[in-house]
């Protein structure tokens, strides 16, 4: 699973076995996780963070979304 960023209490990264599914990320702070495809961003799967809280996810991978973006296309790029 690479990690494409930590800030605060989240991890958002990506699973190795994906490369079949469109860019995404994934975000989980302790037992809540969510789902957000590239780009533009925008929500796929909640399991577990209220409202306010995905707002603010939602906000944190927009910010960052040319780096998930990048870091999704390095990874699965054919050698």
């Amino acid at each position: 699973m690479p990690t494409v960023f930590r800030s605060g209490p989240y991890r958002v990264y990506f699973f190795s076995n994906e490369a079949h599914e469109p860019p995404h990320v994934h975000v989980d702070r302790d037992e809540k996780s969510a789902k957000f495809w590239l780009p533009p961003v925008r929500l796929a799967v909640n399991r577990g963070f209220g409202a306010t809280e995905l707002k603010a996810l939602h906000r944190l991978v927009a910010r960052c979304e040319a780096e998930c973006w990048k870091k999704w296309h390095d990874y699965f790029a054919a050698p």
